[in-house]
Protein backbone atom coordinates (compact mmCIF):
# COMPACT_ATOMS: atom_id res chain seq x y z
CA UNK A 1 0.00 0.00 0.00
CA UNK A 2 1.49 2.90 -1.22
CA UNK A 3 1.42 6.08 1.84
CA UNK A 4 0.83 9.59 1.04
CA UNK A 5 3.83 11.80 1.04
CA UNK A 6 3.79 13.82 4.09
CA UNK A 7 3.51 17.79 4.22
CA UNK A 8 6.72 19.96 4.58
CA UNK A 9 6.05 19.90 8.40
CA UNK A 10 6.99 15.65 8.53
CA UNK A 11 3.95 14.43 9.42
CA UNK A 12 0.90 13.40 7.50
CA UNK A 13 -1.14 13.31 10.40
CA UNK A 14 -1.46 16.46 11.32
CA UNK A 15 -3.57 19.53 11.80
CA UNK A 16 -3.46 21.03 8.31
CA UNK A 17 -4.65 16.89 6.96
CA UNK A 18 -7.84 17.01 9.52
CA UNK A 19 -8.18 20.18 8.65
CA UNK A 20 -8.27 19.87 4.77
CA UNK A 21 -10.65 16.85 5.58
CA UNK A 22 -13.22 19.14 7.49
CA UNK A 23 -13.53 21.47 4.83
CA UNK A 24 -13.73 19.01 2.19
CA UNK A 25 -16.97 17.68 4.40
CA UNK A 26 -17.97 20.87 4.41
CA UNK A 27 -18.03 21.51 0.88
CA UNK A 28 -19.35 18.13 0.00
CA UNK A 29 -22.66 18.71 2.58
CA UNK A 30 -23.19 22.48 0.34
CA UNK A 31 -22.91 20.35 -2.63
CA UNK A 32 -25.57 18.30 -1.57
CA UNK A 33 -27.78 20.52 -0.25
CA UNK A 34 -27.25 22.21 -3.50
CA UNK A 35 -28.92 19.56 -5.12
CA UNK A 36 -31.40 19.39 -2.69
CA UNK A 37 -32.29 23.08 -3.60
CA UNK A 38 -32.71 22.10 -7.13
CA UNK A 39 -35.08 19.09 -5.87
CA UNK A 40 -37.17 21.60 -4.51
CA UNK A 41 -37.20 24.43 -7.75
CA UNK A 42 -40.67 22.77 -9.00
CA UNK A 43 -42.62 23.47 -5.74
CA UNK A 44 -40.71 26.29 -4.91
CA UNK A 45 -40.68 28.44 -8.08
CA UNK A 46 -37.64 30.28 -9.12
CA UNK A 47 -36.66 31.65 -5.80
CA UNK A 48 -34.90 28.21 -4.64
CA UNK A 49 -32.27 29.55 -7.74
CA UNK A 50 -30.73 32.00 -5.53
CA UNK A 51 -30.62 29.43 -2.11
CA UNK A 52 -28.63 27.36 -5.45
CA UNK A 53 -26.42 29.82 -6.20
CA UNK A 54 -25.37 30.61 -3.07
CA UNK A 55 -24.26 26.92 -1.99
CA UNK A 56 -23.15 26.36 -5.28
CA UNK A 57 -20.75 29.44 -5.24
CA UNK A 58 -19.86 28.68 -1.28
CA UNK A 59 -18.64 25.68 -1.88
CA UNK A 60 -17.04 26.34 -5.50
CA UNK A 61 -14.94 28.73 -3.16
CA UNK A 62 -13.75 26.17 -1.10
CA UNK A 63 -12.69 23.83 -3.16
CA UNK A 64 -10.42 26.94 -5.33
CA UNK A 65 -9.07 27.98 -1.67
CA UNK A 66 -8.39 24.01 -0.11
CA UNK A 67 -4.94 24.17 -1.74
CA UNK A 68 -3.76 27.27 -0.60
CA UNK A 69 -5.12 26.80 2.81
CA UNK A 70 -3.74 23.37 3.50
CA UNK A 71 0.36 25.18 1.87
CA UNK A 72 -0.36 28.03 4.19
CA UNK A 73 -1.00 25.84 7.22
CA UNK A 74 1.52 22.98 6.73
CA UNK A 75 4.24 25.74 6.25
CA UNK A 76 3.01 27.12 9.43
CA UNK A 77 3.61 24.09 11.44
CA UNK A 78 7.41 23.93 9.76
CA UNK A 79 7.78 27.11 10.88
CA UNK A 80 6.45 26.79 14.11
CA UNK A 81 3.72 30.03 13.84
CA UNK A 82 0.64 29.20 12.03
CA UNK A 83 -2.61 31.62 12.46
CA UNK A 84 -5.90 30.46 12.11
CA UNK A 85 -7.53 31.25 8.12
CA UNK A 86 -10.51 33.70 9.97
CA UNK A 87 -11.57 35.03 6.69
CA UNK A 88 -12.65 31.55 5.60
CA UNK A 89 -14.48 31.04 8.38
CA UNK A 90 -15.78 34.35 7.84
CA UNK A 91 -17.17 33.61 4.72
CA UNK A 92 -18.38 30.21 5.34
CA UNK A 93 -20.53 31.48 8.21
CA UNK A 94 -21.96 34.03 6.01
CA UNK A 95 -23.22 32.23 3.16
CA UNK A 96 -24.67 29.88 6.27
CA UNK A 97 -26.78 33.11 7.17
CA UNK A 98 -27.56 34.14 4.24
CA UNK A 99 -28.52 30.73 2.94
CA UNK A 100 -31.08 30.77 6.26
CA UNK A 101 -31.75 33.72 5.38
CA UNK A 102 -32.97 33.31 1.97
CA UNK A 103 -34.73 29.99 2.52
CA UNK A 104 -36.86 31.93 5.10
CA UNK A 105 -37.48 34.40 2.61
CA UNK A 106 -38.61 31.61 0.24
CA UNK A 107 -40.38 29.37 2.93
CA UNK A 108 -42.85 32.29 3.73
CA UNK A 109 -43.56 33.77 -0.11
CA UNK A 110 -45.02 30.49 -0.65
Amino acid sequence: MARSRPGPHGDPGLQPERTSLAWGRTMMALVTVSAIFLRWLPAHGFPILLLFAVSSAAALAIYLTQRRRYSTSSHGIARENVDADITAVLWTAFAGVVLGALGIGVVLAA
